[in-house]
C-alpha cells in the first residue's frame, strides 16, 4: 500500500521538494521512462536466470531506496534517482507474475491472472483511497504519506524473504520432467537397481544439471534457444497482433500514468483546489479489479472475441484520452480517467491470458502426465 502515490506531483512541487511543474515534466518524470525501457530486458533475463525470487527482494530495495529519497532528499538530482529505483521498481514487476505462474498449471493461468491483478488493484484502491481520507479529513502533509508508504513497502520487502523458492524457470532452469527417469540413461547410469541406486541416480542428476546450468555454454544455448523461440512464437499472426497491442497500449499507459497528475494540476492547480486524486485512483482501480476479475469467470472464447473486444475498449479509451486533454473541466476529466483505466486493465487482463495460453513452452513428460502443466511461463 502506497497512499503517497496519487499525490506524487503537490508533492513536489509544493513546499516540501519546491520544484517546478516545468522542472517535474521535462526533467523528473523522463528519466522514469527511460530507465525503464533500458532496464527491462536485461531485468527480463536475470529474472529468469536466478528463478524470481532475488529479483522480487532487488524490487523490495528499490522500493525502499525510493521512498527513503521522496523523504529526505532534495533537489533535481535527487528526484531523477528517485524515478530511476521508481523504473527499476517497474521493471521488476515481471518477476511477481512469473514467480506465480512457476507454480500452477497452465489450466489455472485465467483465474490466477484475474486474482494477481485484482488483489494488485485492489490494495492500490484501499491505500489511494486512505491517502485521500488522510488529506482532506485529517489534513495529513503528503510528506507522512510517503512516510506511511516507506513503512508499507519495507514491510513487503521484508515478507519477500519468506516466499519459497521455484525450482524451475522457462529458459535457464527449464526440467525435462516432473521426475527423472528410474531405468538407466546415458549421463546419470545408477550403479545398483534397489532403492539406494535411485535415490543416489537422482541425486547425480540434480548436481549435474545445477552445473550445467553454470556453464557458460549453456547461457549462449539459452540465448539461442531463446532467440528460436522468440521466431516462432511471433510467426503466428495472432499472437503477433496482441504483442503489437500489448507493447503500444502498455507504453501509453505507463506514459499516462506517468503525466496524468501533470494534467490534473493544469486544469485545476493543487496550490488554489482541492486535491481529489486519491479518490479518483481509489474508483479507477477498484473498477479495474473488478473487471480484472470478471475475466477469471467470463466464460468466452477468447480466441474469437478477443479482437473484437480489443477493437471497442481500444476505441473507447481513445476517446477518453481526447476528451481528457481537449475539456477544463476537471470532473469530466477524472470521469475519462476512470473510463481509460478500467478499460485498459480489462485488456491488459485478457492479453496476459491469451498470451501465456500462446506462448506456452512444451518440455517431455513422463508417462501419465499431460502435456504442459508442470512448464513455467512468464508474463
Amino acid at each position: 500500500m502506497r497512499p503517497s502515490e496519487p499525490f506524487l506531483t503537490p508533492y513536489l512541487t509544493g513546499p516540501d521538494k519546491n520544484l517546478t511543474i516545468e522542472e517535474v515534466t521535462q526533467r523528473v518524470f523522463p528519466v522514469w521512462t527511460y530507465s525503464y525501457l533500458a532496464l527491462l530486458l536485461p531485468v527480463f533475463l536475470f529474472t529468469d536466470y536466478v528463478r524470481y525470487k532475488p529479483v522480487i527482494i532487488i524490487q523490495g530495495i528499490s522500493l525502499i531506496i525510493t521512498w527513503l529519497l521522496l523523504l529526505f532528499a532534495h533537489g533535481v538530482r535527487a528526484m531523477q534517482l528517485v524515478e530511476f529505483t521508481y523504473g527499476m521498481m517497474t521493471a521488476t514487476e515481471v518477476a511477481y507474475y512469473a514467480y506465480i505462474y512457476s507454480v500452477v498449471s497452465v489450466d489455472h493461468y485465467q483465474k490466477v491472472t484475474s486474482h494477481c491483478r485484482s488483489i494488485t488493484l485492489v490494495s492500490t484502491t484501499v491505500a489511494s483511497l486512505l491517502g485521500q481520507l488522510l488529506v482532506s479529513l485529517a489534513h495529513v502533509s503528503y510528506f507522512y504519506l510517503n512516510a506511511i508508504s516507506l513503512a508499507s513497502v519495507s514491510m513487503a520487502f521484508i515478507s519477500s524473504f519468506f516466499l519459497p523458492m521455484p525450482q524451475k524457470s522457462m529458459f535457464f532452469h527449464r526440467k525435462s520432467s516432473p521426475e527423472v527417469s528410474i531405468g538407466p540413461t546415458d549421463k546419470n547410469p545408477p550403479d545398483t537397481s534397489n532403492q539406494q541406486g535411485k535415490d543416489v541416480s537422482r541425486s547425480s542428476q540434480k548436481t549435474h544439471q545445477q552445473f550445467k546450468n553454470q556453464d557458460p555454454k549453456h547461457f549462449l544455448a539459452v540465448l539461442m534457444q531463446l532467440c528460436k523461440d522468440l521466431k516462432e512464437c511471433y510467426t503466428t499472426k495472432k499472437l503477433l497482433y496482441w504483442s503489437i497491442w500489448w507493447a503500444l497500449a502498455t507504453a501509453g499507459f505507463n506514459q499516462i500514468l506517468n503525466y496524468v497528475q501533470v494534467l490534473w494540476d493544469d486544469k485545476a492547480p493543487s496550490h488554489s483546489s482541492a486535491v481529489y486524486n486519491g479518490a479518483v485512483e481509489a474508483i479507477a482501480t477498484f473498477l479495474s479489479s473488478i473487471t480484472s476479475l470478471a475475466v477469471g469467470y467470463v466464460k468466452l472464447n477468447w480466441d474469437l472475441t478477443g479482437e473484437l473486444a480489443l477493437g471497442i475498449f481500444s476505441a473507447l479509451d481513445a476517446g477518453s484520452l481526447f476528451l481528457m486533454h481537449f475539456t477544463w473541466n476537471i470532473w469530466v476529466c477524472y470521469a475519462a480517467y476512470v473510463v481509460f483505466k478500467a478499460c485498459y486493465m480489462l485488456l491488459i487482463t485478457i492479453a496476459t491470458t491469451g498470451l501465456n495460453r500462446a506462448t506456452k513452452f512444451k518440455a517431455p513428460q513422463p508417462k501419465g502426465h499431460e502435456d504442459t502443466n508442470s512448464v513455467t511461463h512468464e508474463d
